[in-house]
């Protein structure tokens, strides 16, 4: 299997604050990778770097090699915009934007210039089928979003980011802010999703990296402690510290 994100001896301070340290990982392709690990780890500063959403932040500062697809996301002939397009992202609280279901899903190809309402109809609909909502708002779509619950509103963020044909979903602690049940659909949809597309999932719920993931990356006081295959990690933890972790020891 090809690796699809390469990390070499990345390291992130924000400002005199160093957050990570020598980061080393290969993401594979049309896989789904965990991180775990405790709160204030790095976690989600990692996977906000993989699209550059770090850059938003003043005094971020970024050093080593992140490569996508063999290119350095940082290279000077880099568009952030197209990158972020490529490697989508799905927050931990859902965030709808205060318009139609359907506006929300078609927003992302209107910005990136399809304006021909056939092909956004087959475009929203693929989405919403793809984020395995389509049969909850096929009658609905005028409505406004932020009607939906939280479960759905998840999923529609979901839908919003497939919309655009990424090849890499980021999604940073997606159901921590909801239900069983909703958490539950997530998780499936995400195991049906690897087909295609590369996931990366930030998780505080070391069930939900078994349950789900491929591969999984233990963070530690911004150092990234072990990697590997999700059975491996869970039934032979290399470090210590990962099984001190992984058994509830601290965290």
């Amino acid at each position: 299997m090809s690796n699809i994100i390469t990390v070499k001896d990345m390291c992130l301070w924000y400002g005199d604050h160093k957050a990570l340290n020598n980061v080393n990982i290969d993401i594979p392709e049309k896989s789904i990778t965990a991180f775990i690990g405790p709160s204030g780890c790095g976690k989600s500063t990692f996977l906000k770097t993989l699209n550059r959403m770090n850059d938003l932040i003043p005094g971020v500062k970024i050093t080593g090699d992140i490569r996508y697809e063999a290119k350095d996301i940082f290279g000077r002939d880099v568009d952030v915009n197209n990158l972020r397009k490529e490697i989508g992202m799905v927050f931990q609280k859902p965030n709808p934007f205060p318009m139609s279901i359907y506006d929300n899903v078609a927003y992302g190809p209107r910005t990136h210039g399809i304006t021909n309402k056939v092909q956004l109809d087959e475009i929203v609909e693929q989405a919403l089928r793809d984020a395995a909502i389509w049969d909850e708002v096929k009658d609905r779509l005028k409505k406004n979003a932020l009607g939906m619950s939280g479960g759905q509103q998840q999923r529609l963020c979901i839908a919003r980011a497939l919309a655009v044909q990424p090849k890499i979903l980021l999604m940073d602690e997606p159901t921590s802010a909801l239900d069983p049940i909703s958490t539950s659909r997530i998780e499936e949809l995400v195991m049906e999703l690897k087909e295609k597309y590369t996931i990366v999932i930030v998780t505080h719920n070391m069930q939900q990296a078994v349950r789900v993931s491929d591969y999984t990356a233990f963070f530690l006081l911004g150092e990234l402690v072990e990697f590997g295959k999700t059975d491996d990690i869970f039934s032979q933890p290399k470090d210590k510290r990962t099984e001190d972790y992984i058994t509830g020891r601290f965290g």
